[in-house]
């Protein structure tokens, strides 16, 4: 129970690797606010975890938003522990990217983490201690194409982890990325994933549980010498 009396907020923590990280913050004695779109799934990923034991609640939230993603910030002040997890992807050969969807996916992927962030990051500050941990991808460092834009978005949440990590440590919040390499989620098509995941030096795609145990170390106690690092969680497939 490491993050008993603590408080943590999970962006797109409704479904696949959000959902898994609060539940098992919730099992390590978290108290959690999950936010997303979907009022249903956000109830039934409360009720799951409380039927385990846990604490949790939900807040809709729409990233796309920045008067949503301003008052989920007045929701979640007093948080501990801030998970970046909220974001979207639309593949697409360059030529082809449309400007809605560049927009959107900079919209959600970045701006919207940059004002939470910005909002909650400077409270953590003033009490001396905190936690944000930022969900990026192994497109970010690893060309995939047709993923320009979503991998440019991520490249930029990794930009943002050092420069947090840099500004906000010296008032003892620290600030990490996880890099999730391919992952079977409910959007993840299983072709696509086992198609990246053969390409990967362990041969297979990850479980969301495998991704969410290494954003839970990052915030807890047995990582409090680690700020500024975007941690690989993907089969090996950067140095393959």
């Amino acid at each position: 129970m490491e993050f008993e009396g603590r408080k943590a907020l999970v962006t797109g923590g409704t479904s696949g690797i959000g959902r898994e990280i609060a539940r098992q913050l919730a099992a390590a004695g978290a108290e959690v606010v999950i936010s997303g779109r979907d009022a249903e799934r956000g109830a039934a990923t409360v009720a799951a975890i409380e039927a385990a034991g846990g604490k949790a609640r939900f807040f809709a939230a729409d990233m796309a938003d920045l008067d949503s993603v301003g008052l989920l910030a007045e929701q979640a002040a007093d948080v501990d522990i801030l998970v970046n997890n909220a974001g979207i992807f639309d593949f697409a050969p360059t030529a082809e990217q449309s400007v809605a969807s560049y927009d959107a996916m900079f919209q959600v992927n970045v701006r919207a983490l940059y004002f939470l962030t910005s909002a909650i990051a400077p409270r953590m500050a003033e009490r001396g201690e905190g936690s944000v941990v930022n969900i990026s991808t192994m497109a970010a460092t690893v060309a995939l194409p047709g993923g320009s834009v979503y991998s440019a978005t991520k490249a930029a949440v990794n930009s943002l982890t050092r420069t947090w990590a840099a500004e906000f440590g010296p008032s003892g919040v620290r600030v990490n990325s996880v890099s999730p390499g391919p992952t079977l989620t409910e959007s993840a098509p299983l072709e696509m994933v086992d198609t990246l995941g053969a390409t990967t030096l362990l041969k297979r795609h990850a479980d969301t549980a495998e991704i969410a145990a290494a954003v839970v170390f990052l915030a807890s106690p047995r990582a409090t010498y680690v700020t500024g690092a975007t941690l690989p969680v993907d089969g090996g497939r950067a140095v393959a």
